[in-house]
């Protein structure tokens, strides 16, 4: 592998034409949640929301819509048959590919759950979705180790995992990945051709020939629902022409910066992932405003 080249400079956000209309901005699909988790879908839709798009359409099991749809009014909802345990059924994939086909990026992943039935869900859809995706979470551990469905993708395809998520994807242990993270995801950026954004102290994002370390954040990220948000702002960035590269790092900036923000006012131990959306407007403007 050739040496990766660093990248420092953050993107911004162009300024919005005085006629924009929402459809400028990004439709995304955010397939997350199950009984339980309905609270991943609420948090990664509405990061979605925050991080700009334009249109944000929920995709969860019927049995859980309702909690959906009522966590944020702005966000459209997509009841699919769930299989009798709260979660996807395998029969959700075709109903999923139809209204990808409307989305500019699809968000896949967060409180989706495990089982083999999810393994399958997880493999026929990501093997057969036309659109740009950002993959996390519960999809990410439905990928299996070693993914060869991801190398046959055609569409861009971002990865975001935390070090357990990414040893087993890597067929490795936590340990391994904490040893010698930057290596091991350029690799594997480079042999799946796909944009890795490893989280952890100073997140990593790579593409196998740029390497971003992100320089904000804190440990009050350390919290449940934190990584939701991340996938949903990263997917709205994508939805907003970013190329993905450029989606990812700016995504885990704002994040992260969001999380600084947040520490300032009410401090690490008491943050929670919700904290987050509040604070995402306010890192937002900063960095839009900023010089450097």
């Amino acid at each position: 592998m050739a040496k990766v080249l660093e990248i420092t400079e953050l993107p911004r956000f162009s300024p919005r034409p005085s006629d924009s209309h929402k459809g400028m901005f990004g439709r995304v699909l955010v397939v997350a949640g199950s009984r339980g988790m309905s609270g991943a879908a609420i948090l990664c839709s509405s990061a979605a929301l925050r991080g700009g798009a334009g249109l944000v359409t929920a995709a969860v099991p019927e049995s859980t819509w309702h909690v959906v749809a009522a966590g944020n009014p702005c966000a459209m909802t997509l009841p699919l048959i769930n299989d009798g345990h709260g979660r996807l059924a395998i029969q959700a994939v075709e109903p999923l590919l139809h209204e990808a086909e409307k989305a500019d990026v699809v968000v896949f992943g967060p409180g989706i759950g495990q089982a083999p039935s999810i393994q399958n869900l997880v493999t026929a859809f990501v093997s057969r979705c036309p659109k740009p995706m950002v993959i996390d979470a519960d999809g990410l551990n439905g990928l299996g180790p070693l993914p060869s469905v991801l190398q046959d993708r055609k569409a861009p395809t971002v990865l975001t995992p935390h070090p357990a998520e990414f040893g087993r994807l890597n067929g490795t242990d936590t340990s391994a990945v904490q040893r010698d993270r930057e290596a091991m995801a350029a690799r594997f950026a480079e042999d799946y051709h796909v944009i890795v954004a490893l989280k952890g102290h100073r997140t990593i994002v790579t593409d196998g020939q740029r390497i971003y370390r992100n320089t904000t954040g804190n440990p009050g990220l350390a919290t449940a629902g934190a990584g939701d948000v991340l996938t949903g702002l990263i997917g709205a960035l994508v939805g907003q022409w970013f190329e993905p590269f450029a989606a990812a790092q700016l995504g885990v900036y704002l994040h992260g910066f969001a999380g600084d923000l947040a520490r300032d006012d009410i401090g690490e131990v008491a943050m929670i992932a919700s904290d987050l959306l509040t604070y995402l407007p306010k890192a937002i403007q900063r960095h839009s405003n900023s010089k450097s």
